[in-house]
């Protein structure tokens, strides 16, 4: 029977980095069914979730340990299981833009959490504007949203939070 395990490692941003960690995983016969593998400042973070019966599993845990210390990694191992199916949610995903500022997540985390809606993806970044080069931040987030929650009213509460907010945003059906 396949198991699962989500691995996280975190090191210095270098070329191979990547192929050191999916050859390991490889290696030990594990299967990478999702990451998120991202360069953050000096840094590089690995996220995955990995497959592989109860013996691939326990050798990845032991090669992952070889492998901090080779590669000079913080790495962080944890055993899981499948997230259930839930017919009870509609999935949506949210874009926002804005001039850089503090509290743009946690308030669209307060938002979302206050209303028993589940967060299910983030991901932020910051650039500069290409004419004004002001620096901008944008965040996207997948939405679980309970099917209970009238979708008309959540929008236009949402959309009075992003002119509070002077957010540039959108709240839309997740596209597969």
């Amino acid at each position: 029977m396949k198991e699962l395990i989500v691995i996280s490692a975190i090191g210095s941003d270098r070329t191979g980095l990547v192929l050191d960690v999916s050859k390991a995983i490889l290696e030990c016969g594990g299967n990478i069914l999702e990451s998120r593998m991202t360069a953050l400042g000096s840094e590089f973070a690995v996220l995955l979730l990995v497959s592989g019966h109860w013996h691939t599993l326990t050798k990845l845990e032991s090669e992952f340990k070889k492998l901090s210390e080779a590669a000079n990694l913080t790495i962080s191992i944890r055993r899981t299981t499948e997230r259930p199916a839930r017919p009870d949610v509609l999935t949506y995903s949210v874009d926002a833009v804005c001039l850089d500022q503090p509290g743009v997540l946690y308030n669209l985390a307060g938002f979302f959490s206050t209303r028993g809606i589940d967060i299910g993806d983030v991901s932020t970044r910051n650039f500069n504007a290409i004419h004004t080069g002001a620096s901008m931040f944008a965040v996207q987030l997948i939405i679980h949203v309970p099917s209970k929650i009238q979708i008309a009213s959540l929008r236009e509460e949402f959309m009075e939070l992003c002119d509070r907010m002077n957010l540039d945003a959108i709240l839309e059906p997740f596209k597969t």
